[in-house]
């Protein structure tokens, strides 16, 4: 362990292989044939499960936890605490670290904040962030510079593909599809009035449902299971189960065809 610090208080595991130049702080756990790079700080009370893969320059915070066999690329962050606003509409106090299950993925110079928690298998892409106090399934792949905001929810096997926003306060379930570049809103006074702190609401995406590249979804806004929003629609109102919308502002087309159905795959 030529040229790291490694707190007496560490618990490391047998096959620790860490490069030159890292930190591991106190009560850190690591577990056997961890794998890290130079520059990593891995801060207290974090916890790196067996077989896990850490790349240079990668800061992990206080009480983050990450599952066997996790790879977390070169510049990611993992757990920061957020710094919040004096008008932000975000809750603060304190939180837990961010815990990543088993076999997740994280790309270069991502940003996990503390309070959230990732399911097995989930794949980060580079540049994307994850904001505090979401809950993300298994097997949920959030794209290349992604931004998930807080107090989001994210079923499983959810794909969300590169440059969406998910703005605060959604709810994405299981077998979503979000194309590139979708928009969602969570304020019809854009930061004005105190009235709108009781109408703070991202959009509800249901089991299966799809949005095409570069469509708008308004606050509040349901989007039925199943159902499809057509690439650069703008959804200005709840849209039926198994029904296909599209335009500005977007209206119902047809049904969804069935052999397009979960059911039927």
């Amino acid at each position: 362990m030529s040229g790291i610090l490694v707190h007496p208080e560490a618990t490391i595991g047998d096959g620790f292989m860490p490069a030159p130049f890292s930190v591991i702080d106190e009560g850190v756990t690591i577990g056997a044939n961890v794998r890290v790079g130079s520059f990593v700080h891995v801060c207290a009370g974090a916890s790196i499960g067996d077989g896990c893969v850490v790349g240079d320059h990668v800061t992990i915070h206080e009480g983050a936890v990450l599952g066997a066999s996790c790879v977390v690329s070169d510049f990611a962050v993992i757990g920061k605490r957020p710094k919040l606003g004096k008008r932000s509409t975000a809750k603060g106090g304190e939180l837990p670290g961010v815990v990543l299950g088993e076999s997740c993925s994280v790309g270069s110079h991502t940003v996990l904040m503390a309070g959230s928690t990732f399911g097995s298998g989930c794949i980060v892409g580079d540049n994307a962030g994850v904001r505090e106090r979401c809950t993300i399934g298994d097997d949920v792949v959030v794209g290349r510079s992604v931004t998930v905001e807080n107090d989001t929810s994210i079923g499983s096997r959810t794909k969300i593909q590169s440059g969406a926003y998910i703005t605060a306060y959604v709810t994405l379930e299981e077998d979503v599809f979000i194309a590139p570049m979708v928009v969602t809103t969570n304020d019809n006074y854009m930061g004005r009035t105190e009235k709108r702190f009781a109408s703070l609401k991202g959009c509800t995406v249901r089991r299966g449902a799809r949005v095409g590249g570069g469509a708008h979804i308004l606050p509040g806004i349901e989007i039925g299971e199943e159902a499809f929003v057509a690439t650069a629609a703008v959804v200005t109102r709840d849209v039926p189960a198994r029904t296909v919308v599209m335009g500005v502002p977007a209206k119902p087309l047809r049904p969804v065809a069935e052999d397009e159905l979960l059911e039927n795959q």
